[in-house]
């Protein structure tokens, strides 16, 4: 879990532990289990559709970090107060590494009537495979509110879902119904891929109509923004910002960053910057540059702003998270990090996009004072090296 991070997946905030038990601070999700919701009948195709977007962006971001969940279903998917999926329980998941000579998996595991047909057959599976695999029975079972594959006695299930033996009801939509069945094709190797899944025609209707809704919010903003930019300004000089005290201060610094000791990638996902300048002004040159930058902008919770990408990249659509603190009534530190999306794309977007528009508030970036520093300890023992041979030459 610490590994996968992503605004579709369960957050672990904190592990701790005594001599008897372990306790794992995650992420509260008011909205209970997606089982729950499909307990009382089929969901509505474009609420199905949403959920299943969210459900194959969080479960490929598992697969590009090496994390094969292995028992995807409605229990284990739960929903936040915004109705957004976050896919949960990952006790029965397997690292990359956890594959033998063959490069497959070979742990039999997960619930019966989402488990792929290889999985069964003990001969060894591909973890990426089988995912997809469950991930079609949900499919199927939002749209239709009950299991493709149900039988009383157990054998004669896997019998079923070893030839891949369903059948869809009438109102099952003809363009979904494509994309289950090539997503329940009992060949492992012929199965579709993550890729062809985004890229299908029911996929990507509904990342349409995602992308239109932040483009009328954004038109909106504009609209709100430029009729009342005295009463935004007001506004912004009363936000409230979380102080930052020397502890907090002290866990900033390079020196006494642990998160090698989890990470198992090192990817540099965030960055700092400190401002002479008020919120108020902090604020509204992050909300100037997202413009500028055609980034979706929302406030998340005191002093955290969310700046979204329109467009899906790489991995999903950019997200990037930046949180001021006070740390005297002049002085602040802004925190900008990667929340969603590809790395390479956000640390791309931060050196040549951000840095640039923000550089009238910033005081310096972390990293910048270190570099200068190292480079002026640099000149005197050049300086110290040129006199010593000048010396021995002349000796």
């Amino acid at each position: 879990m610490r590994i996968a991070k992503h605004p579709n997946i369960v957050q672990l905030y904190e592990v701790m532990a005594t001599k008897t038990k372990i306790f794992f601070v995650m992420e509260y999700c008011k909205g209970g289990e997606l089982f729950n919701k499909v307990a009382n009948g089929r969901l509505k195709v474009d609420v199905a559709r949403k959920y299943f977007i969210q459900l194959i962006n969080a479960v490929d971001f598992c697969h590009s970090r090496g994390v094969y969940h292995r028992d995807i279903k409605p229990e284990n998917l739960l929903l936040d107060e915004n109705e957004n999926l976050k896919v949960s329980d990952f006790g029965l998941s397997a690292l990359a590494e956890s594959k033998r000579q063959d490069g497959l998996l070979h742990t039999t595991c997960g619930t019966p009537a989402y488990v792929a047909p290889e999985v069964i057959s003990r001969k060894g599976y591909d973890g990426v495979a089988a995912d997809i695999w469950s991930c079609g029975v949900v499919l199927y079972v939002l749209l239709s509110g009950y299991l493709p594959f149900h039988d009383s006695n157990l054998m004669e299930m896997y019998k079923k879902i070893g030839k891949a033996d369903f059948r869809y009801p009438s109102w099952f939509p003809p363009e979904a119904r494509r994309l289950v069945s090539k997503m329940l094709d009992p060949n492992p190797t012929s199965r579709i891929s993550m890729s062809k899944i985004r890229g299908s025609g029911w996929f990507k209707r509904g990342l349409i109509a995602e992308l239109k809704k932040p483009e009328m919010e954004n038109e909106q903003a504009s609209q709100d923004s430029g009729n009342s930019n005295h009463n935004a300004e007001t506004k912004q000089e009363s936000v409230q910002l979380p102080n930052l005290n020397a502890f907090d201060i002290i866990s900033l610094s390079d020196g006494f960053d642990l998160s090698g000791l989890f990470d198992r990638i090192s990817e540099k996902r965030e960055t700092r910057f400190s401002s002479r300048q008020p919120a108020s002004v902090i604020i509204s040159k992050l909300e100037e540059a997202a413009r500028r930058l055609k980034l979706k902008v929302k406030k998340k919770d005191a002093g955290v702003w969310k700046l979204e990408r329109l467009k899906e990249g790489r991995k999903g659509i950019l997200s990037i998270d930046a949180e001021i603190f006070q740390v005297t009534p002049t002085f602040h530190l802004v925190e900008i990090k990667k929340s969603n999306g590809d790395t390479l794309e956000y640390q791309k977007m931060v050196k040549e996009d951000m840095k640039p528009a923000l550089q009238d508030i910033v005081w310096v970036w972390q990293g910048d004072q270190q570099q200068q520093h190292e480079e002026h300890q640099e000149q005197p023992q050049q300086q110290n090296d040129s006199s010593s041979a000048s010396t021995s030459n002349y000796d």
